[in-house]
């Protein structure tokens, strides 16, 4: 290479309209967003969306910050109370965010700057925190920015102080003392209004507040936390506080299960600037359920400390297996599902400076935590099995019934694939087929028994839309292994209707329709139905619920006259709400128990005729499928009742009436 650059000039003669456009971008065309302008430009890309999610994310970055302050061992108390107009506040006993003037922003006092410019904070090197939820510095600049009004309390030095921020982190009220801090307290309360400009929605749920604030509690072993709730008359208050920390989470993950032994398995380890703990126990069921935190914040997409856990339990579980003669040198070695069926794990970390991806902190990146893990689990668990041989005996035959049933399910599979039920080869006989070979206009009803099968069939449009009846009650695939499930009549129909395998092996290009649409029946029958089919969807063809193919129909529970008008009404609820609208209402309503009782008119006109229904997608938070789908999968799960709404709340969908 020599030290000359040859320059090619493309004496191509530039079009007009380039010339123009190119003419017109000049220095002023460039934007400079200042201060928190970017946050509300673009807030997804702070709180990852603008519905729910990214609503309560507000919160949660507040009550990090606290959550700081109690690592820090400055804080023992958190108070988060949803207010009676709207509003959220969060307040706790901590040292109380500095007060004095900033030395680089001398008109400034450091708690305005903290909340009004983005990346400020006491979590970038300093001796403000040594280890902390907080990396981006963003965190209460975003909530100030994407509030219609902020009121920040702060009582240190005896004194009470205040700022008040409204417009999206206006001050229009500078910092002053207020009065005398009561009792000497010190502490930080931030008191916010979502800004109904932002977001979709400006409404609080008190229940998604209260599990995250639990986990919060468990996670932070002695902190006590409160919730209270203004929305009720009773003003309801709940405080979460346990001396056990993790042991007592992995208790309150397993009390809907049957545990397999009563002793939680726990270890810890520490180094410089980072540490680890780790609880376990296992239960009967038949899916692993581990989760991982840094510095207090949910890696629910995981990271190196949980790979690093993973690897090690794999080895650790498979040495100690050999040594005590479990398996022979003739054996396998027991895979990594194998020893995590049934697990119920918890792995907190905490280190000084975090990677994590993404503000929303979903995946750990740091490589020197995996090491950490990794030795800690290779020293302390085998010490822990070596110390419980009871337990030990235990985990390792539950890998080995594991490691057999997997065997047999992957014999299972390949004498379905042989009789070409897994490739779309063979249809189920009772399957009422469309004509459409486009998988994209393609729509497949799962209805309740072959009365519901035949009036929908009747009421189709045997163009896009394919009927399969199923008998009752599917096999809730929760609580059996894949050689028996796939066994089951049912289900053997739903996988080769579909088309597209199952599990490991399912292809979502394969699938037969874009649109698998549950149409159960409007009573409890129907709904345990639609839980147990999600469910099914859910554990066996997961991509399904990700790409958005899956859909639940509702059908009206009621039926009456209004003039020469038919009315038609989703449940009880709109038939009180019809009546109060309608007073002097005389017809007799008609109970639609089953869809196999509605006439193809009726049930076209309120279910199938997709240029009547209207598709409406909403957050699973907000729905009753959360709690049909959780009191199966989950059961007091809270941690994966948040997974599964967090990955799945754009992606399951509603046919409405």
């Amino acid at each position: 290479m020599t030290s000359e650059q040859t320059i090619v000039i493309d004496k191509t003669p530039t079009p007009k309209s380039l010339k123009n456009s190119q003419n017109s971008y000049k220095a002023s065309d460039i934007t400079v967003l200042k201060g928190l302008e970017p946050v509300r430009k673009t807030p997804g890309m702070y709180i990852g969306s603008t519905g729910p999610l990214g609503l309560h994310h507000l919160i949660w970055e507040v009550v990090d910050n606290s959550i700081d302050e109690a690592m820090a061992g400055f804080c023992t108390k958190i108070e988060v109370t949803l207010l009676a107009d709207g509003g959220c506040r969060v307040e706790d006993n901590g040292r109380g965010i500095p007060i004095d003037p900033h030395p680089e922003y001398k008109d400034k006092s450091a708690a305005e700057v903290v909340l009004t410019t983005l990346h400020a904070g006491g979590k970038f090197g300093g001796s403000g925190y040594k280890i902390s939820g907080g990396l981006h510095g963003v965190g209460v600049s975003v909530v100030n920015a994407l509030s219609s009004k902020l009121i920040l309390e702060v009582d240190r030095d005896q004194n009470h102080y205040q700022i008040e921020f409204t417009n999206g982190g206006k001050v229009t009220a500078p910092l002053r003392i207020t009065g005398d801090s009561p009792n000497n307290k010190t502490g930080t309360t931030v008191t916010f209004w979502p800004d109904p400009t932002i977001f979709e929605e400006i409404d609080f749920r008190a229940q998604t507040v209260l599990e995250r604030l639990q986990i919060m509690a468990f996670l932070n072993k002695g902190l006590e936390i409160t919730f209270i709730d203004q929305h009720t008359q009773k003003q309801d208050k709940k405080t979460f506080c346990y001396s056990g920390g993790i042991i007592d989470y992995v208790k309150h993950l397993n009390a809907s299960k049957e545990a397999i032994f009563k002793k939680v398995g726990f270890f810890t380890q520490a180094e410089t600037d980072q540490e680890v703990e780790v609880a376990f126990q296992y239960n009967t069921g038949f899916y692993e359920s581990i989760y991982s935190f840094a510095n207090g914040i949910a890696t629910i997409e995981g990271g190196m400390h949980e790979e690093g856990f993973k690897k090690s339990l794999t080895n650790i579980i498979n040495k100690y297996a050999r040594t005590k003669g479990y398996l022979k040198d003739k054996d396998p070695n027991l895979q990594g599902e194998d020893i995590r069926e049934g697990l119920v794990g918890i792995i907190s970390v905490r280190l000084k400076e975090p990677q994590f991806e993404g503000q929303t902190k979903s995946k750990l990146g740091n490589l020197s935590i995996r090491s950490l893990v990794e030795k800690a689990t290779n020293e302390k668990l085998n010490e822990w099995l070596e110390e419980n041989p009871k337990e030990s005996y235990q985990i390792v035959q539950k890998a080995l019934l594991a490691s057999k049933a997997r065997m047999a399910a992957k014999q299972a599979r390949d004498i379905t694939r042989r009789k070409s039920a897994l490739d779309g080869a063979g249809l189920p006989g009772k399957l009422v087929d469309c004509s459409s070979k486009n998988p994209a206009e393609s729509e497949l009803f799962i209805v309740e028994g072959n009365s519901a099968g035949g009036s929908a069939k009747d009421a189709r449009d045997p163009k896009t839309q394919a009927i399969l009846p199923i008998r009752g009650k599917i096999l809730n695939v929760e609580k059996a292994r894949t050689d028996k499930m796939l066994k089951n009549l049912e289900i053997q129909a739903l996988i080769s209707a579909i088309g597209a395998g199952l599990a490991d092996d399912f292809d979502i290009t394969k699938a037969r329709y874009h649109k698998i649409i549950i149409l159960a029946d409007a009573d409890v029958d129907g709904s345990h139905i639609r839980t147990l089919l999600l469910t099914f969807f859910f554990r066996q063809m997961r991509p399904l619920v990700e790409a958005g193919y899956v859909y639940v129909a509702q059908p009206p529970l009621y039926s009456t006259a209004s003039g020469k008008e038919k009315i038609y009404l989703k449940d009880d609820a709109a038939k009180t709400g019809f009546l109060s609208n309608n007073p002097n209402h005389k017809t007799e309503f008609q109970r639609l128990k089953g869809l196999g009782e509605m006439d193809f008119d009726e049930l076209k006109n309120t279910t199938m005729d997709i240029s009547k229904r209207s598709l409406l997608q909403i957050s699973l938070e907000q729905a009753a499928l959360a709690d049909d789908v959780c009191s199966v999968l989950m059961g007091d799960d809270v941690l994966s009742r948040r997974h599964f709404i967090q990955t799945n709340a754009k992606d399951v969908r509603f046919l409405d009436i």
